[in-house]
This record gives C-alpha cells, sequence and structure tokens, in this order.
C-alpha cells in the first residue's frame, strides 16, 4: 500500500494502525518534498513505532543530491527499530522537475552520483567500518550503526534502458512505476540480461511495479485530474492503460503483471480518498488475495 497524500496528524496514524491491524504487507512512502506528505523517513520512523508486523519501504527516494552515509545511518536506525521490516528503494531523479532543484547535483552527473553513492550506502549497511575514495564522495575508516542483523535489499526504481542495467549490475529488485504489463515484463527481461552479464542474480520474487487506481466514488473531475497526472508522466502511453478504472479493473491490471513475471504490487489510490478505512475495506477485499 503506498499513501501519496500521506499528511501528517491523525489521518496518517489512523492509515499506519488500519494497515497493522489488517494484516496488509507493507506501506510505502514517497519522496515529495514540496508537499503536505510526511518525509518518507520520519514517516517510517514513527510508523515502526506503531507497527510489529507491517513492512516500511520508501517508494522511492532520490539518491543523488543526499548523503549516501546519512541515508545509511538513516536505514541502519531504522533497521533497528523495525528488524526485518525495512523496505528501501531508491530513484535517480525526483518524479516532476520542481522537486529536482531540491536535489542539486552538477549538471550531467547525477546517474554517476546515484552509482557510487549506492555503493557507498552498501558497504556502509554491511561492513563495520569503509574507506572509500571515488569521485564523489571520501570516506575515512566511516561506520554506522548498529549495522542491520542480515543485509538490506536495495530496490531501484526506473525503466530507461541505462536505469535497467543498472539494476542488474547493483540492485536487489525492482519497484516499477507508471509502466504497462508489456512494458514492465520487457523491463524484467532486460534487468535479467543485465544481471547475467555482471554475474549476478536477482531473486526471481524482488520484481515489482505500483499500481495507481482510481476507485469508483472518485469523481468525473478527480479522474479527468489523474489520467492528466498520468498523462504528464507518460505522455508517450495512454493514461487509461497505466491507471484502472475500479477494483475489477485494478484486478484485471494486476493479473497480467503477475503473468509477465512481477510479484510486488504497491497499490494506491490515484485521487484523495475521503476515508482510508473506506478504502482499504475495498482494498482488502477485492485485492489482498492477490498478494505473492
Amino acid at each position: 500500500m503506498s499513501r501519496s497524500d500521506n499528511g501528517a496528524g491523525p489521518g496518517f496514524a489512523e492509515l499506519i494502525d488500519e494497515l497493522e491491524e489488517r494484516g496488509v504487507d507493507s506501506v510505502w512512502l514517497p519522496d515529495i518534498v514540496s508537499s503536505d506528505n510526511v518525509d518518507a523517513v520520519v514517516g517510517l520512523a514513527y510508523a515502526a513505532g506503531r507497527t510489529t508486523s507491517l513492512k516500511l519501504g520508501t517508494g522511492v527516494l532520490v539518491l543523488p543530491g543526499r548523503n549516501p552515509a546519512l541515508v545509511a545511518a538513516q536505514l541502519a536506525s531504522l533497521a533497528a527499530l523495525a528488524p526485518k521490516r525495512i523496505l528501501p528503494a531508491f530513484g535517480v531523479r525526483p518524479a516532476t522537475a520542481r522537486e529536482r532543484q531540491l536535489y542539486p547535483v552538477p549538471d550531467g552527473q547525477r546517474a554517476a552520483i546515484f552509482d557510487e553513492a549506492l555503493t557507498v550506502v552498501r558497504r556502509l549497511l554491511t561492513e563495520p567500518r569503509v574507506t572509500h575514495h571515488g569521485h564523489f564522495f571520501h570516506l575515512d575508516d566511516a561506520s554506522v550503526g548498529p549495522l542491520p542483523s542480515r543485509p538490506l535489499d536495495l530496490w531501484l526504481g526506473g525503466r530507461a534502458p541505462v536505469g535497467l542495467r543498472r539494476i542488474g549490475r547493483l540492485a536487489d529488485g525492482w519497484l516499477g512505476s507508471f509502466v504497462t504489463p508489456d512494458e514492465a515484463g520487457d523491463c524484467r527481461a532486460q534487468i535479467e540480461r543485465a544481471a547475467a552479464e555482471a554475474g549476478r542474480e536477482i531473486e526471481a520474487d524482488h520484481y515489482g511495479t505500483n499500481v495507481s487506481v482510481l476507485p469508483p466514488e472518485a469523481s468525473a473531475a478527480q479522474a479527468d485530474a489523474a489520467l492528466a497526472r498520468a498523462r504528464e508522466r507518460r505522455p508517450d502511453v495512454d493514461p487509461e492503460l497505466l491507471v484502472p478504472r475500479g477494483w475489477a479493473a485494478a484486478r484485471d491490471q494486476i493479473n497480467r503483471f503477475v503473468d509477465v513475471g512481477l510479484s510486488k504490487f504497491v497499490v494506491r489510490p490515484a485521487v484523495p480518498v475521503p476515508s482510508w478505512r473506506g478504502f482499504l475495506d475495498h482494498f482488502t477485499a477485492e485485492l489482498k488475495g492477490l498478494e505473492n
């Protein structure tokens, strides 16, 4: 479950409590600064303190523009608060141009910075002491702690060929967004080829995507706005193929994703919902049985 309008206050607490009570697998918080959202890392720490089984993910945390050592320290603390429940997923850039100014990096260096930052994060989360002298980051005998009891799986987003090759080389899983089932199947195939070329293998159940659902109670204006946002993100694809209308369409789309090899699904409402309890009633009745 992803919350795209996770405003602070009682509503966020209600959502977390409802997810835990209903046995939902996980919650994923977006990294969107220019909004009323709870900060992703702060929100996951808050959720960790209210739950004992709910898994906690970032969907996705922008890495370039952040200090990777501080990111690793935050993840190590989260893993200590919620052992075996932290699911970090990273992205190269924010979804919108407005957000990109908040993560400043040298022109043309964002991808290279991401690759090195991810390497630093992984090393700090798995090695007691790290010395690293790269092009962008320099560490001498650095550490974060406590180290997770088992290595955290680091997932990446993205769908461009260069990003898919990066996932094959460096990541433990893929979390797509705004892709059709056919595109998702092709993305998985590209990742698998890149992993094989790098002498790696990504676990078969570590491929997933976001699914943005238009609930039946959405007004016509809300639906039009949601489709317009999808069109802005993917002007090359009919938005009706990306945003299923209603729960039956969402089930059908998820089944098509399953057919091409995906098994993890982060479901979110495409429009603000009047009640999280009502939305979750439908979610658990219509989709929870499709979990893998």
